[in-house]
């Protein structure tokens, strides 16, 4: 459980691998001149090119990271009560990376029995579940 985590904080992810692989390709591209000398032109245009592919392939990622997000259904985690974002049916949390669904059928607590569980536990806020609407205000 330590490396799974919610599906746009894995985009993110892959997107910042990209982004360090894609610099580094390119710094070390350029340190071949600094070792080879003018041969080392080859290896600095070849880290360069590729590096600046890494990189845009990492605004690619990101781009659709920030696209989904915008889309992305919010909820309250009901573990740690902060707002998440969901992608799909299922997801994580993002801070405490509890699995999260909106679809009934997969999940094995119910949102009156998980304020029944918080109400025997003395919890003195019982904060209500969000549940989305299948309507959009602005459409």
């Amino acid at each position: 459980m330590v490396f799974k985590s919610a599906k746009i904080n894995a985009f993110r992810l892959w997107g910042l691998l990209l982004t360090m692989f894609g610099m580094g390709l390119m710094v070390l591209g350029t340190g071949g001149i600094v070792f080879w000398g003018h041969t080392g032109k080859v290896f600095a245009g070849i880290g360069l090119v590729i590096g600046l592919i890494s990189m845009l392939g990492s605004l690619a990622i990101y781009f659709w990271a920030g696209m989904l997000s915008t889309s992305a259904v919010q909820i309250q985690c009901p573990e740690c009560d902060k707002f998440t974002k969901i992608l799909g049916h299922t997801d994580r949390c993002m801070f405490c990376r509890t699995i999260l669904t909106l679809d009934p059928d997969k999940a094995n607590i119910t949102a009156d029995s998980l304020l029944d569980q918080r109400a025997k536990e003395g919890v003195s806020e019982v904060i209500e579940p969000f549940v989305p609407t299948e309507s959009h205000p602005n459409k």
